[in-house]
C-alpha cells in the first residue's frame, strides 16, 4: 500500500507548519478587505479546456474523467478558472470584487521538489479595477505574507503587453509573439544559447531571433532602461508599466519588486503586467508564487462583450512554500493540561472535567486508564505540560480535582470550576 505518486499525507510538525502558512495568509487576505470563496473542484472539461483557460501545458495535465451519466468532467488545475466561472454565473456580484481561496487543485504533471500532483493554492483575485491600483495592492500582500514568514523574496513583474510591443519593434508576426514569450521566458533556465536553439525552430527570420537574443544580453537596470534599449516607450503596455513602476517606488515596494523585461509566465491568459516570487537568495529556484492581471476570461465566459471585468490575481505556491520551511525549528502544539485517572472507573468525570475546560478555550488532553502515574508526570514534564489533573476515587465523591502545576511544582485540591480559573488566572 502506498500513496498516489505527488500525493502526501500531512500531520505533525509539517502539518503544524502548513497551518501556520494557511493562517498568515488568511489574516492577511481579510486585513485586505477580501472575501473567502469555495469553489467546486469538479468542473465541466469544456470550461477548463476553454480556450480562454490555462494554455496547452496545462492543459496536458489535466485529470479528465467521466461520470456515470457520461459526462466529460475535469478536476480543477487551479483556482483562476473556477473563480472566473462562479462572476460569470452570478451577475449580481457587486463590483470591484475582492476574493480569496485556500483549497487543492490537481496537475499530472512532473513531481519534483515543491511540485506536487495534488497541492494547496492560496489564491487572491480582484474584480472590477482596471488601472494598477490592484496590481500594486496585491504585489504590497506577498510583499508582507512573506515578511511575516520570514522569507526574503524578490516579486520580478514584467507588462505582458510591452513585451509584445517589443517583439513588435523586433519583427516578430503576430501569430508567433505567444510562442516567442514563453521561450523568452525560459531564459534564466535553458541560457542565451537555448533560447537561440528554440527561436531557430519557431520560423522566424534569422536577423529577429539574432536581434531577440542580442536584446536578452542588453544592461538592464530600471524599466526606462529597458524601453529606450528596446525602443518601445510610448506603447500602452510601456505606459501602463511605466505607471506601476513609480507606484511601486512611491509604496517603497522597489526594493523587493524588480522588473524583468522576458517575464511572461506560462500561462496565456494573461493581458498585461504579471508578476513572479523567487527566493531572494537564489538558492531554493522554485516559483514561490506569482500571478498577473487576465483581463478577458470572465468576459469570454459571461458571452457579453459589451460589459468589461477588468480582472487580477496573486496564487501563493504552498508547496514550494512548505519545501522552504521545512527544516526551521517548530515546536508543535502541546495541551495546556493533561487529566489523569486514578484507579477505579474514573471515565466519567474525567470526561466531565475535561469538557468543562475545553469549553473554557483550553486544550486538554486525556490520559488513557492504566498508565503509572509516574511515567504519566515524567512525559507531561518533557513535553512542557504545565498544568495536570488528577482524579481519583476520593476526588470524584467529593466533586473536586487535584490541580498540580509542573512548574511550580504544587497542588491544589479544587472543584473543576475553580481549577478552570486558575489555570485562566496563571496565564
Amino acid at each position: 500500500m502506498q500513496n498516489v505518486k505527488g500525493t502526501y499525507d500531512f500531520f505533525g510538525k509539517e502539518q503544524t507548519i502548513r497551518r501556520k502558512v494557511e493562517t498568515t495568509l488568511r489574516q492577511l487576505f481579510e486585513a485586505y478587505d477580501f472575501d473567502e470563496m469555495n469553489s467546486t473542484t469538479l468542473n465541466e472539461l469544456d470550461l477548463l479546456a476553454s480556450k480562454y483557460a490555462g494554455g496547452d501545458e496545462i492543459l496536458k495535465e489535466m485529470y479528465q474523467l467521466t461520470d456515470q451519466g457520461e459526462r466529460k468532467l475535469g478536476l480543477r488545475y487551479d483556482l483562476t478558472i473556477p473563480f472566473a466561472k462562479v462572476i460569470a454565473l452570478n451577475p449580481g456580484i457587486e463590483f470591484p470584487y475582492k476574493r480569496y481561496e485556500i483549497g487543492k487543485v490537481f496537475r499530472d504533471g512532473p513531481v519534483k521538489k515543491g511540485r506536487l500532483r495534488e497541492f494547496l493554492q492560496c489564491d487572491a483575485d480582484v474584480v472590477g479595477i482596471a488601472g494598477p491600483q490592484a496590481e500594486a495592492e496585491l504585489m504590497q500582500l506577498a510583499a508582507e505574507a512573506f515578511r511575516r514568514l520570514e522569507i526574503p523574496v524578490i516579486i520580478r513583474w514584467n507588462n505582458r503587453k510591452l513585451l509584445g510591443e517589443t517583439l513588435e519593434c523586433l519583427g516578430v508576426p503576430t501569430e508567433l509573439r505567444s510562442s516567442v514569450m514563453l521561450t523568452l521566458d525560459k531564459l534564466d533556465k535553458i541560457g542565451r544559447d537555448g533560447v537561440l536553439r528554440e527561436l531557430a525552430g519557431k520560423e522566424l527570420a534569422a536577423s529577429v531571433a539574432e536581434s531577440i537574443v542580442r536584446l536578452t544580453e542588453a544592461p538592464v537596470e530600471t524599466f526606462e532602461d529597458w524601453v529606450k534599449a528596446c525602443g518601445s516607450e510610448n506603447g500602452d503596455g510601456a505606459n501602463e508599466a511605466r505607471t506601476l513602476a513609480r507606484l511601486l517606488e512611491r509604496l517603497g515596494l522597489d526594493s523587493v519588486c524588480r522588473f524583468d523585461p522576458f517575464l511572461a509566465r506560462g500561462l496565456s491568459f494573461y493581458t498585461g503586467t504579471v508578476y513572479e516570487i523567487f527566493d531572494a537568495s537564489g538558492s531554493f529556484t522554485s516559483s514561490l508564487g506569482g500571478g498577473g492581471r487576465y483581463d478577458n476570461i470572465i468576459e469570454q465566459l459571461v458571452e457579453r462583450p459589451d460589459i468589461a471585468y477588468p480582472t487580477v490575481g496573486l496564487s501563493f505556491g504552498m508547496e514550494s512554500i512548505m519545501a522552504m520551511l521545512a527544516e526551521r525549528e517548530t515546536e508543535i502544539p502541546q495541551p495546556k493540561v493533561l487529566i489523569v485517572p486514578i484507579g477505579g472507573d474514573m471515565i466519567a468525570p474525567v470526561l466531565e472535567t475535561a469538557a468543562l475546560l475545553r469549553a473554557g478555550g483550553i486544550r486538554t488532553a486525556v490520559e488513557p486508564i492504566g498508565r503509572k502515574l509516574k511515567k504519566t508526570l515524567a512525559s507531561a514534564s518533557v513535553r512542557g505540560i504545565r498544568w495536570v489533573i488528577l482524579i481519583g476515587e476520593n476526588e470524584a465523591a467529593a466533586g473536586q480535582v487535584q490541580l498540580k502545576d509542573m512548574a511550580e511544582k504544587s497542588e491544589q485540591l479544587l472543584a473543576p470550576a475553580e481549577a478552570l480559573k486558575r489555570i485562566r488566572d496563571a496565564d
